[in-house]
């Protein structure tokens, strides 16, 4: 895709750090368990999953990040939408933003299709009379209209998330946030996610995308942020983080080739 002028900074993130603890007592060895007799409550290691990044996004720019399992990329995405609140420093957001993290995630089991439509875009801000006015779309685009009376919770997995892909790419946000969902369903509709992606992106959205697909990194993104080790290791052409990304471990270069 070819590079769009970008305009004022609609995202930045100033010093990011963030933090877990894992459970030391599931790493010990047997023998030491016996040696020292650990009855108490197990041991908690503390680690960094992000660690001092910073960089901006202006608007209209489409940018991948890139890394390893483990590199704490779909923890930035997660902290950029608002779910998880960092240790350190900040993240400045001056537009809204349409998250495709988890699709599935908000729909309610018991509701019908119909309902959940309904419910998950008034979660997500659209007025009543817009949801209304981009129903039928809606419903077109996830290929669920047979089933507009079901409840959700007999969906398969894939309508599920057909369903979700369709009612967050029809939020009016600037910034689109992207984790690993753009490879959803058959073929086909895979070709239509692309497709609503690229007129999202003719429109002037921001696109942040997560991928371990190097196809869909090099369709879409002119810039990449390669994360090594919690750490922003490259900010620059998406061809420039990919490379220092297989540099680093040639047997974790991402699945897909160009497109």
């Amino acid at each position: 895709m070819p590079a769009r002028p970008a305009g004022a900074v609609v995202l930045e993130a100033q010093g990011v750090g963030i933090r877990f603890h894992r459970n030391r007592r599931k790493r010990m060895q047997l023998r030491e368990l016996l040696i020292k007799g650990r009855t108490g409550p197990p041991g908690r290691e503390e680690f960094w999953a992000l660690r001092d990044v910073s960089f901006q996004v202006r608007a209209g720019e489409a940018v991948g990040v890139v890394g390893a399992n483990g590199t704490g990329k779909s923890t930035l995405l997660k902290i950029i939408a608002g779910v998880l609140i960092p240790d350190e420093g900040r993240v400045s957001l001056t537009a809204g933003v349409a998250p495709l993290i988890e699709l599935t995630g908000g729909f309610s089991g018991e509701l019908t299709a119909r309902e959940n439509i309904h419910l998950m875009a008034g979660i997500h801000g659209l007025p009543k009379r817009v949801v209304a006015e981009r129903f039928d779309e809606i419903v077109d685009f996830a290929e669920v209209r047979d089933s507009l009376d079901t409840p959700f919770r007999h969906f398969s997995s894939g309508m599920k998330v057909r369903l979700g892909f369709s009612v967050i790419t029809q939020l009016d946000e600037p910034v689109i946030l992207v984790d690993e969902v753009l490879a959803v369903g058959d073929r086909v509709f895979r070709e239509k996610c692309y497709g609503r992606i690229e007129e999202l992106l003719a429109a002037g959205r921001t696109l942040f995308l997560v991928s371990h697909n190097e196809g869909d990194l090099e369709r879409f993104c002119e810039r990449g942020l390669y994360l090594h080790q919690g750490r922003l290791a490259v900010d620059g052409p998406i061809e420039k983080a990919l490379a220092a990304y297989h540099e680093a471990d040639p047997r974790k270069r991402p699945r897909g080739g160009r497109r």
